[in-house]
């Protein structure tokens, strides 16, 4: 397997020219309906072909929830293989939003479901899940190193029950969020001009500044929009590794649809509204 440039690399160059802007894939039933498609596969194509048509050439990432897909089965997945392949090629990274945790053999697998380049499903970079200890990760770093791909950590997650876990001290004074954090820091030591090991950072959190986000990689922040964040309020959350964030909007955009023209507009309008936000720290 050749490697390829590795993702960190890619994403930054990728938001400097397109903006730091991650709009997701998220085709589930409420929004089909909202778009006036049936929550069939049909409808599941219509939705993904549209979006990566709207989107592909003009954002720097595109995050399909694999869930959505799976949903219908193979052929769900089927559309979902169409629709990294095609979003890809029109230049968009692919963050595949599947939160894979496992163990041994078994996370290997999911590994090489998503970041061996032969796969159909290859992405840049796929979200886990370190609950199971982070060195459950290793099959799924080593890969991704091998062939220029990368990994977004859940962290700090902006769902209220994540606290009890990613809050948790443990024996050294340090919380698990914490943790995780330092673990990617020490992945990511010396690449330049960006790690690609990131971190999932909720930008709903508030004032993070008790913790060190500083982790020399990406930090995919999701919650910008409808779940009440809004760009103006990614520099108080994220401090000094704000340009580092990758805000993720879903529905904001997404309910724009299925007007290709739209949704275009609306991702052009957090983008700027990104940029403001950045211009001014």
């Amino acid at each position: 397997m050749t490697a390829q440039e590795p993702f960190g690399a890619r994403l930054r160059r990728a938001m400097d020219e397109r903006g730091p802007l991650c709009v997701g894939i998220d085709p589930h039933a409420s929004l089909l309906a909202e778009w006036g498609l049936n929550d069939d596969v049909a409808g599941l194509e219509r939705f993904s072909r549209t979006v990566v048509e709207a989107m592909a050439d003009r954002v720097a990432v595109l995050k399909p929830q694999s869930a959505f897909f799976e949903r219908f089965g193979s052929r769900g997945v089927a559309v979902l293989e169409k629709a990294v392949e095609e979003a890809r090629a029109a230049g968009a990274l692919i963050v595949m939003d599947a939160k894979r945790g496992d163990i041994g053999s078994t996370m290997a697998a999911y590994a090489e479901s998503f970041l061996h380049k032969d796969a159909p499903l290859f992405s840049d970079a796929l979200t886990v899940s370190p609950y199971l200890g982070y060195g459950s990760l290793r099959p799924a770093v080593g890969l991704a190193r091998e062939s220029g791909a990368g990994l977004f950590v859940l962290a700090l997650t902006s769902n209220p029950e994540g606290g009890e876990v990613q809050h948790a001290v443990r024996a050294d004074g340090r919380n698990v969020g914490a943790t995780m954090l330092a673990h990617l820091a020490a992945e990511n030591a010396g690449e330049r001009p960006l790690g690609s090991f990131g971190a999932v950072v909720g930008a709903t959190l508030g004032d993070l500044s008790s913790y060190d986000l500083e982790i020399n990689g990406p930090l995919l922040a999701p919650g910008i929009g409808a779940q009440g964040a809004t760009p103006a309020d990614l520099p108080g959350v994220f401090g000094s590794a704000v340009r580092n964030v990758v805000p993720n909007v879903s529905r904001g955009v997404l309910r724009h649809g299925p007007d290709v023209t739209a949704l275009r507009d609306a991702a052009d309008r957090f983008a700027e509204e990104i940029r403001a936000a950045l211009a001014a720290v």
